[in-house]
């Protein structure tokens, strides 16, 4: 887990007169779990969305297996192998999960006109590959009594898990993970903590996470970049940042409240 996969750089992004990202450095490895953590209106997912190329930084660099990411439009960033979920879970919702993670996979296709008008054997193969992926992510994820049904009759926490497996449906190297426990239950949080070792352990996709849900964060974070104010506080082990004197007093309030948030998931 000693490879750099994504390089930030002294990234800042000012918006008018708030400076909402403030020289904020970090290396996420291969292989590992990198959790940021923070406050309300700490910056996190706006790191993300320079990551994913909808904002771009006043100053400082992204680089993703050692190429800048700053001249690459929004469009083409799955393409590169970066996947993304988000706070608010953006599916289509009178589809159903199937035709979901179909457009998932939309970037392993032949962008030929004619060749898709002409249904090829180049398009017939990539047809069933996508399938055939689709199905496996559809296993992975225990989505089989969903497959058929419109997301717009699942349980909010199906939803999530299907946002989840959209995103795996791109084949990713690098899994962005905006607030994956939000909304859920603390036996579907509990569920979750699992698909990501699994995603981790058995896909071996790095995953990049932004999550309040301490007890998850212990879990499953190879280590933790602590935010506050738009700036870096901390970086370590889970349990190193959680004990750092200045995450306490920005995010975790008391020493009392750090202890309690400790606990890990069940």
């Amino acid at each position: 887990m000693s490879e750099t996969l994504l390089s930030a750089h002294e990234l800042s992004v000012r918006f008018g007169g708030v400076l909402a990202v403030n020289k904020v450095s970090f290396d996420v490895r291969r292989g590992e779990v990198f959790t940021l953590i923070g406050p309300n209106g700490a910056g996190k997912t706006t790191v993300f969305n320079l990551i994913s190329r909808l904002y771009t930084p006043t100053t400082g660099s992204i680089q993703f297996e050692g190429k800048p990411l700053s001249r690459v439009p929004p469009h083409q960033v799955a393409g590169l192998g970066i996947a993304r979920t988000f706070q608010n879970i953006e599916l289509f919702e009178h589809a159903t999960v199937l035709q979901n993670l179909l457009i998932g996979r939309h970037i392993h296709h032949p962008r030929s006109l004619w060749r898709e008008l002409l249904f090829t054997n180049r398009v017939r193969e990539a047809e069933r590959q996508t399938r055939h992926k689709v199905e496996e992510v559809i296993d992975f994820l225990d989505l089989a009594h969903y497959r058929d049904t419109l997301v717009a009759g699942l349980p909010y926490g199906v939803r999530k898990v299907v946002e989840l497996a959209r995103a795996l449906a791109t084949e990713p190297k690098l899994l962005l993970l905006d607030e994956p426990s939000s909304g859920l239950n603390a036996e579907e949080t509990n569920d979750m903590a699992f698909w990501i070792q699994d995603i981790q352990k058995d896909l071996g996709i790095t995953v990049l996470m932004v999550e309040h849900d301490m007890s998850l964060v212990s879990k499953v974070s190879d280590r933790v970049l602590a935010m506050n104010q738009g700036e870096r506080v901390a970086m370590g082990s889970p349990a190193e940042v959680q004990a750092d004197a200045a995450v306490i007093e920005a995010y975790l309030g008391t020493a009392d409240d750090a202890s309690s948030l400790r606990r890990p998931v069940a």
